[in-house]
């Protein structure tokens, strides 16, 4: 008999209903013949395995099972338990029965829950036996699992179930209670860590009404802290392996350190570098050790790059637990992708284990990852994440994927349209959608979002999809949501960035018009429209692309709103990358799978002449020039700029713009073209981020007036004109004059005189090559005209004589 932890674990919730018959003096005898203690009544406990880090050595792991068995009490065993609670029951206990009046212990290889081998023994009926925990009645809060005085606490929500089972997998050798929906246990001398639970939750199976019950599912606890599973990022031997929740309550606090304090960046003066963990250090090209590559301690040895970058926050796509071999569940057209973007989250509140080092696991992904916000915040650097509470992994109803909410309470956790049998509403285009504004679900977001400031000192959020966290909870759109309202005015919350992506699937697109009390910024998908037009040479698009370069007042000059409240960006994850942006007119994406129906097809892109990768000398030229002038053109707008990681080389996806399931070179951060690029490409990006940061003028608190700067235009009427240049005052003399001309030819124009006692000195002209495209000190011999090349910015700096 082969069992795996859900068999057992469904044996241990079938044997409590013959538990109540057995008597308080019966004693539970393990293949050892160690007494266990006595257990509260309905607790079944399976027999003991050991976790092995051998997966393919069966002999092994059955031999050092057996040394357990003649071990003493305190060998390292886990027991399966399962407890079985009903909303009829009324308050735990300590009368001892046990299991049913004949038990004994039979022994079988299984899979524990890392599919590794292990030697198990379990249950059967024979002897008497006598199980050994004592549980109480516990308390409704804190949600999750948590250590209190005379044990753990488990505590769920769960307005529609019948009956809830609490399952649990130990490392060493009841009844719930429920008032307001809220199912809560405390047992007695559990350990304080490397426990493994889960539930199994009954309730009813109309879906019409919107419910999706299956006790005999496995489901994660929405709270718990820890999330374990597979260890290895990508572990094709183990793709179809369980998760669960997991605690610890036994390793001493992180230290951050009697110094530290986090960089406390104004809004203003941020760049911002949007990254993938895993994708960032994963290549072999980053020359790091085997086993920290794609990890948190990986991300640590590459902080000089960001340091000589110029950035100082970096926005992490998600790095809460995901399912990364979630498409290969079932055969279908995506079956060969692995999920690298991790836009499919299994829970909120734990750290991607696969992030971890070594394998190390949950535990060890916590730790780890703080050590990264650490070092981060140690070099001047903020931490943002991105985070996704629009949808989570478990899918649609045709093909769902049910680890948590939907066999918890779908009709809480997830908006449904009862006038159309229950199904799923999808705002998302993934399947489902949470009901943010639900009670319950708003205090859960609330809940993670406090967690990972308080326990992880991040220091933001932006907000994936952020318009379905504006819906309510039949999806009509809300004035006043109330989840945005609490984010915004949480007081743990008050110092972190928040940013939102104002759209979602369902058409609600609320850019410049997000729900924001003042707090709230967006990415602003005009500004990335905008500039990309006008850059290729898009007719009449001057005057948009001057609005868009001054902050967007047209969006943002609202109430008490900033320029801050602009994220600025031209190149996102999704989407091309920059150096695709200039290379391709079409997405080419026919390695997703989906018959190229996937991806934005409006992309704004042009290819400078050819379609894809290319020798020719020239359009290379103009590809790499087109690059700078983007990269210039963010860097000086009004607004917070974020860039793309790998943008600082000319990474390629060859097209593909849609690359969330490429677990290679693709999406990949190739170290060596950036060594390639570093004296040219490179360079002019690094450079043009850290003059930024040294001038006040492109760093406004507050939106342009006219005295702040000098349009040297007169004909914003004209249709075709293509070039734009104006000055931006600075109130101690030092000027900037930048002129862009997307035309296909030279433009003579006029330079301003400078401020007095001051002269112009050219910092900035795309036409040339490296390193004359950007010379931070300036050079003289700038006269009274300048000739503008065709595709080029210039930047000219008024300096003291």
């Amino acid at each position: 008999m082969i069992l795996n932890l859900d068999d057992a674990l469904e044996k241990a919730t079938t044997t409590c209903k013959d538990m109540r018959r057995l008597h308080s003096n019966d004693t539970v005898h393990v293949a050892d013949k160690t007494p266990c203690r006595p257990f509260s009544p309905e607790i079944v406990i399976l027999e003991s395995r050991l976790l092995t880090d051998k997966s393919d050595d069966i002999r092994k792991t059955a031999a050092a099972a057996e040394a357990t068995k003649k071990s003493s009490a305190g060998s390292s065993r886990v027991l399966d338990v399962g407890l079985k609670f009903s909303k009829q029951s009324s308050g735990g206990g300590s009368s001892g029965r046990g299991l049913s009046s004949k038990a004994r212990a039979k022994t079988t290889t299984a899979l524990n829950v890392y599919g590794r081998r292990a030697h198990e023994s379990v249950l059967e009926e024979e002897a008497p036996q006598k199980l050994g925990f004592k549980t109480f009645p516990g308390q409704a809060f804190p949600f999750g699992a948590s250590q209190v005085e005379n044990g753990i606490n488990f505590a769920i929500f769960s307005q529609h179930a019948t009956a809830v089972t609490l399952c649990l997998s130990l490392p060493q050798g009841g009844k719930f209670e429920r008032p307001d929906d809220v199912w809560h246990i405390c047992i007695e001398d559990l350990p304080r860590d490397d426990v493994l639970y889960g539930y199994k939750i009954d309730g009813p199976r109309d879906w019409r009404q919107g419910h999706r019950f299956d006790s005999s599912i496995m489901l994660i606890d929405p709270y718990a802290k820890l999330v374990d599973g597979r260890r290895f990022f990508g572990d094709a031997s183990q793709k179809l392996s369980k998760f669960y929740g997991t605690y610890d309550f036994d390793s001493l606090p992180f230290d951050w350190g009697d110094n530290y304090t986090p960089p406390n960046i104004p809004e203003k003066d941020l760049v911002i570098y949007e990254m993938n963990v895993r994708a960032f250090t994963a290549d072999k090209s980053s020359g790091l050790d085997p086993n920290i590559r794609g990890s948190y301690l990986g991300l640590i040895e590459k902080i000089p790059h960001l340091l000589e970058l110029g950035v100082n926050a970096v926005e992490l796509l998600p790095v809460f637990e995901f399912d990364e071999f979630e498409f290969q569940r079932r055969p279908n057209p995506r079956d060969h992708l692995i999920n690298t973007w991790g836009y499919s989250t299994i829970n909120f509140f734990a750290p991607m284990n696969r992030y971890a080092s070594r394998g190390g696991g949950p535990r060890n992904a916590s730790w780890e990852f703080k050590e990264m916000v650490k070092a981060l915040h140690g070099a001047g650097i903020e931490v943002i994440l991105d985070v996704v509470f629009n949808h989570t992994n478990e899918a649609d109803d045709k093909n769902p994927y049910t680890t948590s909410f939907r066999g918890i309470d779908n009709k809480v956790y997830y908006m449904v349209d009862l006038n159309n049998n229950g199904q799923l509403l999808n705002f998302s285009g993934c399947g489902n959608t949470l009901n943010c504004n639900h009670p319950v679900v708003m205090e859960l977001i609330l809940d993670s979002l406090r967690h990972w400031v308080i326990e992880y000192h991040v220091d933001g959020f932006r907000f994936d999809l952020a318009s379905v966290l504006c819906r309510g909870t039949d999806g009509s759109p809300l004035d006043a949501p109330p989840l945005i309202r609490a984010i915004a005015k949480d007081s743990i919350l008050s110092s972190c960035k928040i940013i939102a992506e104002p759209w979602d699937c369902g058409g609600l697109y609320l850019v410049g018009k997000f729900p924001n009390w003042d707090r709230w910024a967006e990415w602003n998908g005009k500004y990335r429209d905008d500039i990309r037009k006008f850059i290729k040479g898009d007719s009449g698009m001057k005057g948009s692309f001057a609005t868009r370069v001054a902050g967007s007042a047209d969006l943002y000059k609202v109430h008490k709103r900033k320029p801050c409240h602009s994220v600025n960006f031209v190149i996102a994850h999704d989407g091309f990358t920059l150096r695709d942006l200039v290379s391709y007119n079409f997405k080419h994406n026919d390695a997703n799978g989906e018959g190229g129906n996937d991806g934005c097809n409006d992309n704004f892109s042009w290819n400078c002449g050819f379609e894809g990768e290319t020798d020719d000398h020239n359009i290379k030229a103009l590809r790499f020039r087109q690059m700078k002038n983007f990269h210039l053109a963010l860097m000086i707008s009004q607004g917070i700029p974020m860039m793309l990681m790998g943008d600082e080389y000319g990474h390629t996806r060859y097209g593909n713009n849609n690359s969330y399931g490429h677990d290679t070179s693709m999406n990949n951060f190739q170290w060596g073209l950036l060594d390639a690029e570093k004296s040219s490409h490179f360079r002019f990006f690094s450079e043009a981020i850290k003059f930024r940061q040294t001038h006040q003028v492109f760093t406004r608190d507050n939106f342009l007036s006219k005295n702040d700067v000098t349009w040297h235009e007169n004909n914003w009427d004209n249709h075709e004109s293509k070039f734009l240049a104006f000055t931006l005052h600075d109130k101690n003399g030092g000027d900037v004059y930048l002129a862009f001309n997307a035309h296909d030819y030279f433009v003579k124009v006029s330079i301003p005189p400078p401020p007095p006692k001051r002269r112009w000195l050219r910092v900035v002209d795309t036409n040339f090559e490296s390193p004359d495209d950007f010379v931070p000190q300036g050079l003289p011999g700038i006269g009274s005209t300048y000739n503008v090349a065709p595709y080029s910015s210039i930047l000219l700096e008024a300096k003291l004589t």
